[in-house]
Order: structure tokens, then sequence, then C-alpha cells
């Protein structure tokens, strides 16, 4: 059984790339932590699939907030983005179906509300502009593990197609 998550990392990301929990490269998470018997092939492929067609995401960082059960982890949260949302509805929708429990938060929790920790190693600030040109999908491997988080697979956003 897999922990996954899937986010969109704001500086690309490699497959095999590790972290410890307090040293998370940062990112937005476009779909919270799920349980899954499904391989990660599998879940990269569906992914693929909701992920295809679309362009690269470009967000702008609003105020920050306090997140977490006891309100205490700091947070910049992103300015509503209907690609954005459109995106993670997307994911719910497809990888659902591949939950070991589809009611589980990561499916059902209140409104997303997208986000970027704000950690000693960096943050983001009220207006930056963000361009996201991946969607990343991480092993949420146990806090024992020595390696800590793992990238199982990055798909790229394409940049949007000009027309003449």
């Amino acid at each position: 059984m897999s922990r996954l998550v899937v986010v969109l990392p704001l500086v690309p990301l490699r497959v095999g790339d590790s972290f410890l929990v307090p040293d998370w490269p940062p990112h937005i998470t476009v779909l919270p932590p799920f349980l899954t018997g499904a391989s990660a092939a599998e879940i990269a492929h569906v992914i693929a699939a909701a992920a295809a067609g679309r362009d690269t995401l470009t967000v702008t960082a609003g105020l920050d907030e306090l997140f977490g059960r006891r309100a205490d982890i700091p947070v910049t949260v992103m300015v509503e983005n209907e690609a954005l949302t459109g995106l993670h509805r997307t994911l719910v929708a497809k990888v659902r179906p591949f939950a070991t429990s589809p009611d589980e938060p990561a499916f059902t929790g209140p409104g997303f509300r997208a986000h970027v920790t704000i950690k000693p190693s960096g943050r983001v600030h009220e207006g930056d502009e963000l361009v996201l040109t991946q969607i990343a999908l991480v092993d949420m491997a146990p806090r024992a593990n020595p390696g800590g988080r793992m990238v199982l697979a990055t798909l790229p956003l394409l940049p949007p197609q000009i027309s003449g």
C-alpha cells in the first residue's frame, strides 16, 4: 500500500529525487495524500491523462495564513485560479477510483485552497507570479524512512500554443 501525493513544484524535480519532510522543495499540493494499492506507473498514467492538453500554469501568490490542525503552519495562499482549480478537480475525479478509500479527505475535503508552505529555506511573497511547468507524483514514505519522500514520476505542463 502506497501513500502518494501530487504536487506542482516551483522548481522542476527529477524522478528519484528524495528529501526529508522539513526539506520539501517549495510546491503547491494539487492532490493531497491518499492511499492506493495501484502502482506508481498506473497513477502516473492517470495523472498524464488528466493533464493532457493542459498548459503551463501561472498563478499569483496572495496573503499569508496559518494552516494545519492546530493552525500553526505558515503558508502563502494562491489567488484563486480557475485553471489550477480545474486541474485539481480533474485529478480528484480521475484518481479517486484508484484510492483505497475514495471518501478520504484527499477526495472529499473542504474547498481546495492552493498554497505554498513557508519554510526557513524559502518562501513566496504576496504578488509573486509563479510559473508551474511540471506535475510530480511523490511517495509519502513513512516519516521514519531515512530517505524521506521520493519523486516517483514527473510530467511536464506544456507552454501555451501561440496561434498565428
